[in-house]
């Protein structure tokens, strides 16, 4: 893609439509949504709102399309449901500007009776109902219903509105249900009332002809500069579409992303792959917030590229965290830039030596420990990227050796760079933990799928002093109605040290658990962890905190 060129053939024609003719050319196959949009990303309370303001009247905005006959790939399904495929050799409609309320509207009101009902969001976020009696609702008069009990029979599905006979069997329901014919009179009247409203809405749509698909992607990327605010991911992989193939950069990311998943390490966030994308790349302004066109214009060339690069360097980073610094989980690791760091050196370094391995994993603890990447500003990060990339060629080192370790975190909280460094030293400490059946806790798995809640806390009382601390934390499963402070207890009384051991925790702590001094417990065993971290922190040649217990603060990306 070049120059931005002057969108002279470009005509725009705006039309008012009703609501049901929109969504009936969706279903024709006619109306379609562009791969370079973005993913739905509406919340439920969202598509609620959205059917409360057409109700009242209120406007939802324009709809931007672009017609024409140039094939474009699309997506399949809207709102859920698949639709046809277009009209071959026909002008087809793309959707520009409003393919999140689009999908909402087209997902519910042309909901399929066989659509699948459950718990599970995926589901119930596209049956939306109008309830019937006035008391049932406040403010939004929509809901969705989440449980797995019947729905209420004065709950007005919203699928039913647009079709004469699915509405008039719900209106024979209203009738078979109601306890009197007044009452049944006065719902069915509410429900015409509703549906009603829907087929009359109209909808202001602003027809766009002509022009390139550059020019239309050019005109897609400028409006949805505001509203709910693109990432800029999103915006350029939207504005180099058609530089990598049929596929976005999007695309290609989420196969990134989801073949280092399927490797058992976890997701990788996406900006973070971005964020390599463009440094190997060659580009070092990796967090720039504005003028992400220039951007796109000047990275597209080496997408391709880049993109191929960053799939198999993230494995080589991912396989030195794992083996080289025993960081099993992508969750875990402190600072997602230092993935992106990683995969500049292994990208820029010719040859990997033993050295500049250890060397690595030495930079890698202390600026855990440290907080270095904490608040990084956009030039911070664009020197760190210099650095690294001078490091991987041999021209130089990694400036971070004067840095000191923070101190033990005085909070659980993984939100925090600090604890999750806790996490990596504790997991590697006490690597066979095991319950109170004596079998083995697999830790990592817990981990994979619950994240925090897997360290269970030993004092539940609310209002304990220190027990927000990782000392009131512990990997274990007990039986039902067994808290872990009993377990602990009755682990004592039968000298099994051995698990006592595998966790961490001391006859002497356990000693306060008995006799109900529950700060004291915490005290002594995180005196007694912070002990044996500072230990592990000193045998790596970094420098421990002065103070032995501190403020974990929140400063993960």
């Amino acid at each position: 893609m070049g120059d931005i060129e002057v969108v002279k053939d470009i005509s725009v024609v705006p039309e008012v439509h009703f609501l049901e003719q929109v969504l009936e050319r969706i279903a024709q196959g006619e109306l379609r949504v562009p791969k370079f949009q973005r993913p739905f990303l509406w919340r439920p309370e969202q598509m609620l709102q959205l059917f409360d303001s057409m109700e009242r009247g209120y406007p939802m905005g324009s709809l931007l399309i672009w017609e024409t006959t140039m094939p474009l790939e699309s997506l399949d399904t809207i709102g859920g449901r698949r639709i046809p495929p277009a009209p071959e050799g026909a002008k087809v409609a793309y959707v520009l500007d409003g393919h999140q309320r689009l999908s909402t509207l087209f997902g519910v009101l042309h909901r399929s009776a066989e659509a699948p009902r459950s718990v599970r969001q995926e589901d119930w976020m596209w049956w939306v109902y109008r309830p019937l009696v006035r008391s049932e609702h406040d403010g939004v008069r929509y809901r969705h219903w989440k449980s797995g009990e019947p729905v209420p029979s004065h709950f007005l599905p919203m699928r039913s509105v647009l079709g004469t006979l699915d509405f008039l069997e719900y209106a024979r329901t209203l009738s078979d249900v109601s306890h009197s014919r007044e009452e049944a009179d006065r719902l069915t009247k509410e429900s015409e009332r509703i549906a009603k409203r829907v087929k009359n809405y109209k909808v202001s749509v602003v027809r766009m002809e002509g022009g390139t698909l550059q020019q239309a992607i050019e005109v897609f990327s400028r409006i949805n500069s505001s509203g709910q605010k693109m990432r800029p991911d999103q915006m350029v992989s939207a504005l180099t579409y058609g530089t990598i193939g049929s596929e976005t950069l999007s695309d290609k990311m989420e196969e990134i992303k989801g073949r280092i998943a399927a490797s058992g390490f976890g997701e990788i966030p996406i900006m973070t792959i971005f964020q390599t994308v463009l440094a190997l790349s060659g580009e070092e302004d990796v967090q720039r917030d504005t003028s992400w066109e220039t951007m796109a214009r000047k990275v597209q060339g080496q997408l391709m590229t880049a993109v191929e690069d960053t799939d198999l360097i993230l494995q080589q980073v991912v396989e030195f965290l794992r083996q080289e610094v025993q960081v099993p989980l992508a969750r875990l690791v402190p600072y997602n830039i230092q993935i992106m760091l990683l995969a500049v050196f292994f990208h820029f370094s010719d040859k990997v030596e033993a050295e500049q391995r250890v060397k690595l994993r030495h930079w890698f603890w202390t600026t855990s420990l440290a907080g270095t990447f904490a608040g990084s500003t956009t030039t911070q990060v664009r020197n760190f990227i210099k650095e690294v990339k001078a490091f991987a060629r041999g021209e130089g080192g990694l400036s971070y050796s004067a840095e000191r370790a923070r101190s033990f975190p005085e909070r659980f909280d993984l939100r925090s760079a600090r604890v999750r460094a806790y996490l990596l030293w504790d997991l590697q400490t006490f690597p066979d933990r095991k319950n109170l059946d004596g079998g083995t806790a697999n830790v990592l798995e817990q981990l994979a799928t619950a994240h925090s809640e897997t360290y269970r806390h030993v004092i539940t009382q609310s209002g304990v002093p220190e027990a927000s601390s990782p000392a009131n934390r512990i990997v274990m499963t007990t039986p039902p109605g067994v808290s872990i402070r009993q377990a602990l207890i009755r682990l004592a009384e039968d000298g099994r040290t051995d698990i006592l051991d595998s966790h961490g925790v001391s006859l002497a702590s356990i000693e306060h658990l008995k006799a109900d001094e529950f700060t004291e417990f915490i005290l002594v065993r995180q005196q007694e962890l912070a002990a044996r971290e500072k230990q592990f922190i000193e045998s790596l040649g970094i420098k421990s905190a002065d103070k032995e217990v501190g403020e974990a603060d929140i400063d993960t990306e």
